[in-house]
């Protein structure tokens, strides 16, 4: 069994775990977060035991882990402050499916149901939430969330740190810009430019 960290311990923590439990090449080793009040809890039984550090990697003797946060630019933050220092791990559930020809980075996990198409290729810290779909040829960004039911259709790209919604539907061919957002339930008819929020059926862009 190869010995695996958890870093952060929210909700997505759980599904984290449970999707490495279900792998079963893993002993979760423990969990380090950085709100020192979290310090002595658990999350799906694993104790979180010290904060998320260069120092932590170094006590605990920590080789292997995965960024257990939802939010894409605290994910992009732990990455970047560990950087050299642990390998990244990436986690497919096994009722996941994932077709031959793709492409996944370090430290992206693709939970339960999840479909990935032939010719798709996934960047490093990508999340892949519960039943949604990346079609053929699709490109996402390393730091990007797509969540829980959303479903890309072919030759959709998704830049570094997007985020694309409960319930999306995005058509062929569309461009998601670096660091975007897509709301919940939205249907993507045009490109979105980066760093913007869209929201609505058909997507527009959120005025602010």
């Amino acid at each position: 069994m190869k010995r695996l960290w958890i870093l952060g311990s929210g909700g997505h923590a759980h599904v984290v775990i449970d999707t490495a439990r279900a792998i079963g090449d893993f002993e979760i080793a423990g969990i380090l977060d950085d709100d020192p009040r979290r310090l002595g809890t658990h999350v799906s039984g694993v104790e979180v035991v010290g904060p998320i550090t260069r120092e932590s990697v170094v006590r605990f003797g920590i080789e292997r882990a995965v960024i257990a946060v939802g939010a894409n630019r605290a994910r992009f933050g732990i990455a970047a402050r560990l950087e050299g220092t642990v390998a990244w791990t990436t986690l497919v559930h096994p009722r996941a499916y994932v077709a031959a020809h793709t492409r996944l980075g370090a430290g992206t996990v693709v939970f339960a149901g999840a479909v990935v198409q032939p010719g798709a290729r996934l960047g490093d810290h990508v999340i892949l939430n519960t039943h949604c779909s990346v079609d053929h040829d699709g490109a996402i960004g390393d730091f990007a969330h797509i969540a829980p039911g959303a479903h890309l259709a072919g030759d959709v790209r998704v830049g570094p740190g997007a985020f694309v919604g409960l319930n999306v539907g995005i058509v062929p061919g569309i461009d998601v810009g670096e660091w975007a957002t897509v709301g919940a339930g939205a249907i993507v008819l045009r490109d979105v430019a980066p760093r913007s929020t869209v929201v609505g059926v058909p997507a527009t862009l959120l005025e602010r």
